[in-house]
């Protein structure tokens, strides 16, 4: 005697394979942050490096201060700097105005800061360090030298 595929059985199935569906894919949203040049850069992709998200503002003399270590920083094979601007401007006028204060680093349109849970920063410059899990290590507040940021992750 063979069961029908009627009612409670193909609906349950049909129910498995949904709910089997949304486990597999709940992992797989990749953040992507748009960059000043309109470019998507995945957050992924940073994996395995240390990320320095610095907020500046171009009015903020610190900023301006610790641009040139940023750059060297960011040079590093090991490190990435991303820079957020904290008066939102952005597009070209942002390009722009990165240029003209001297940034080398990548530029990000928009604040990373809500989609990775952090809080925007009321004190400029404010640099969010990230390890290469992908976890927040610290927020510091005020310029960074290059001797500051390699003396906490070791290097």
């Amino acid at each position: 005697m063979q069961y029908p595929a009627t009612g409670w059985f193909r609906n349950w199935s049909f129910r498995f394979g949904i709910l089997l569906l949304i486990l597999l894919t709940a992992g797989c949203e990749k953040m992507e942050f748009e960059r000043a040049d309109g470019l998507k850069m995945g957050w992924d992709r940073l994996r395995g490096q240390w990320v320095l998200v610095n907020y500046w503002a171009e009015w903020c003399k610190p900023c301006l201060e610790e641009i040139p270590e940023l750059n060297e920083l960011d040079k590093a094979p090991d490190i990435a700097v991303l820079g957020v601007n904290f008066d939102g401007v952005r597009g070209e006028e942002l390009e722009k105005l990165g240029e003209r204060m001297g940034i080398e680093f990548t530029l990000l349109a928009d604040d990373p800061g809500q989609m990775l849970g952090w809080k925007t920063p009321v004190a400029l410059p404010a640099t969010f360090i990230v390890n290469p899990d992908g976890d927040l290590l610290e927020a510091r507040f005020g310029p960074q030298t290059e001797d500051d940021i390699r003396a906490l992750i070791g290097g």
